[in-house]
């Protein structure tokens, strides 16, 4: 597959239109629409559905359009790498990771790096722990920030020095809202917003003595906010981790911890024998001596 026939597919997802497209890209209709057709022929299967006013994406073309941006995103930031002078430290610095706390060690680190190499960009992503490994496998992050329990095999690994606590997070109003902190048998009942991370299932599964499947699961979320949301419109309580929301003054939401306590431990991950840019190096060392020495 070419890189310049993928570009042009995406262009035609994005504007979902070959004349759109061709005009987006400076190309006549009949050659965009050749292109495609031979990357179709290519791959033995059909990309596109041609509707009378628009066109859209068979799911070939959505798997696709999935992968060629992670293609064209992987190739643009190599060029963008080696471009850079090697006498110049400058360049990117991808990091994944969940919502937590423990992203203002980062930040911490980050702050120390901005003072000596001030042409380095960072460029963070969140979501969950598989959307994190994902990105990870495939190349389009530097480093990943995961929650424990996580398999580790494919990864070298430093342990952060934050520790996050499981609770509920619900409306003032509700009446679990008056206990100092929540036992299992307190969610056997209620309507339930849970993290949809794959390893989540199994905490709980122990922490709670219930098969999930046994719960009143109403709703399931990657990140929080859009799950606060949900809570603040009565639709149940969020089992989440601690310090995401602001629970504080006027806000209509309060956070109790679970108890027994459930910690997560989190680490910073990177692939192993990853071949890291000089601004990925750097921040790899000073993530170790900031950890080593405990200075953050």
């Amino acid at each position: 597959m070419d890189i310049r026939v993928l570009r042009y597919f995406l262009a035609i997802a994005r504007e979902e239109s070959i004349s759109g497209a061709a005009d987006f890209l400076h190309l006549t209709q009949p050659t965009l629409s050749r292109q495609i057709r031979e990357l179709e022929e290519e791959l033995g299967t059909t990309l596109l559905i041609r509707g009378s006013r628009n066109i859209s994406l068979t799911e070939s073309g959505i798997l696709l359009r999935k992968r060629a941006e992670e293609i064209i995103t992987l190739v643009n930031r190599t060029e963008s790498e080696i471009s850079k002078s090697e006498n110049q430290l400058q360049g990117n610095v991808y990091i994944g990771s969940a919502e937590t706390e423990a992203i203002r060690t980062i930040a911490k680190i980050v702050k120390k790096l901005q003072m000596e190499y001030p042409l380095i960009q960072y460029h963070l992503f969140s979501g969950n722990a598989d959307s994190v490994k994902e990105r990870l496998e495939n190349g389009l992050l530097d480093f990943g920030i995961l929650i424990e329990p996580s398999d580790f095999k494919k990864y070298d690994f430093l342990r952060l020095p934050t520790t996050d606590i499981w609770g509920l997070l619900m409306t003032k109003d509700n009446p679990l809202a008056s206990k100092e902190v929540i036992h299992p048998k307190d969610l056997y009942e209620i309507p339930l917003l849970c993290s949809a991370q794959s390893m989540v299932s199994e905490v709980f599964t122990k922490w709670i003595g219930k098969n999930p499947d046994e719960l009143n699961i109403v709703a399931t979320y990657n990140l929080l906010y859009n799950a606060a949301i949900m809570v603040e419109e009565g639709i149940g309580s969020a089992l989440c981790l601690d310090r995401l929301v602001n629970t504080s003054g006027n806000n209509n939401l309060c956070f109790r911890p679970l108890f027994p306590t459930l910690e997560a431990h989190l680490d910073i991950v990177w692939k192993k024998y990853q071949v890291f840019s000089n601004p990925a190096k750097i921040m790899l060392e000073h993530i170790q001596t900031s950890l080593n020495s405990n200075s953050l």
